[in-house]
Order: structure tokens, then sequence, then C-alpha cells
């Protein structure tokens, strides 16, 4: 953690990572993962197509896409292009559809066409880093191995002091030693509902923020924004 003034008189004080759970838990107390799914295969292939794409849009993607693929089998019965042209919509369809073709190979050879339940073996996965690992893992499996740090949590982070450092791997790292374990991927979630519904990209709307006061970032306190 980095040391900042403690005094209210001086710029700002330190934001802990209890405060942030405190706060957000009681402002998204129904904070969850956002993705609609029904199996662990659902969850990791919509978990894919979220890759700089929205939740709203995978969602209905997916309304159609797992009404049509239903086994790893399901994916590889298929052309890598027609299985292009169903997810074309969540971006990088080329990238994102060989992604999922070979995590279906791989979960059909190695893990007896299961979805793995540790973060090793996830990571085998094409296209599955530590953030997607971990969703699929605490979500479907109750596993918790990591916290999802994405866009929201790193702009948040960053704005409100706790990490200076847009590193996803040293961010997740310094939130593992700095949050309980039980809150994990309760942390992630807060941070993306806050980030989506008053923290967003491009714009700060802090006079709706309870760290408004302590926040080095805070636009009412005349700060600049400190994850730029």
């Amino acid at each position: 953690m980095y040391d900042f003034p403690t005094n209210r008189h001086t710029l700002f004080v330190k934001i802990t990572v209890d405060t942030i759970l405190r706060e957000l838990k009681l402002l998204y107390p129904k904070a969850d993962c956002t993705l609609d799914w029904r199996t662990p295969l659902e969850l990791l292939v919509a978990t894919i197509l979220a890759a700089q794409c929205t939740d709203k849009r995978v969602n209905q993607v997916g309304k159609t896409l797992f009404v049509k693929y239903k086994t790893p089998q399901d994916y590889l019965k298929v052309s890598q292009e027609e299985l292009e042209v169903d997810v074309h919509t969540c971006g990088s369809f080329r990238m994102k559809a060989r992604a999922i073709q070979e995590s279906c190979q791989t979960i059909i050879n190695r893990y007896d066409e299961k979805v793995p339940r540790s973060m090793e073996k996830m990571l085998t996965l094409r296209g599955v880093g530590r953030k997607t690992a971990a969703v699929v893992l605490g979500t479907a499996f109750g596993v918790t191995a990591g916290i999802p740090i994405d866009t929201h949590n790193i702009r948040l982070l960053n704005r409100l002091g706790v990490v200076k450092t847009k590193n996803q791997d040293k961010i997740e790292l310094q939130m593992m030693e700095a949050t309980p374990k039980k809150d994990w991927l309760k942390l992630s979630h807060l941070l993306v509902a806050h980030g989506r519904a008053v923290c967003t990209a491009h714009n700060r709307d802090c006079s709706n923020c309870p760290f408004q006061e302590d926040c080095p970032s805070s636009q009412t306190r005349g700060r600049s924004d400190k994850s730029k």
C-alpha cells in the first residue's frame, strides 16, 4: 500500500480496502457477476467473449449462442468461420472463436469434457488469463483463486490512490495481500458496479460517491484524475 497523508487538512487521507468494501457493500448489496450463464461452460465462453466487450452485448449473443452450443463437442462440430459469425458482434471475433474452440478441445482432451476447477488448469485454456479464470472459478465453482482485475478495477483503484500502477498482475497481487480472501471476488464485483454507476471512465460523478471527501481524485475537492 502507498502511504498518504492522514490529516484531513492536508491533500487527502488514505482510503483503505476495508473502507472500500464497507461503503460499496452498502451501495451495491447485490453486486455480482452480470454475465448470464447456466453451466460452467457457458460462463467460460461468456467471459472469453466479454473481453473488450460489454456484458450486455455478450448476454444478447448468449441467448442464441447457448441454444446452438451446449457442449464442448458442439463448438468443434462447426468451422471456425461459422463460430466467428455467431460471435461477430462481440468484437475480436476471429481471436475469440479460435480461443473458444481450442479451449473446448483442451477440455475434451485433458479434463474429461468438464471445465477445470483450478487456476493452474484454467490457465492451460487458450484465451484464459487470471481474470477470466478467477471469474469462472469463483462464480461457477465457489473456488477463490484470485481477484478478477478488469478495467473498472484498475481505474477505480488508481483514482482512489490504493494502487499506483496499471499493471493487472501487480494490482491483483497487491489486492490479494490487502483483502480478506473471502472478499476477493466481491471486491472486484463492487468496483465494477461503482465503476459503471458513478466512477465511470469518462465521468467522475464525485458528488454521488461516498469517498468524495478523501479520494485523491475527487472533483468536489478540486483534484485531478489519478488514473490518467
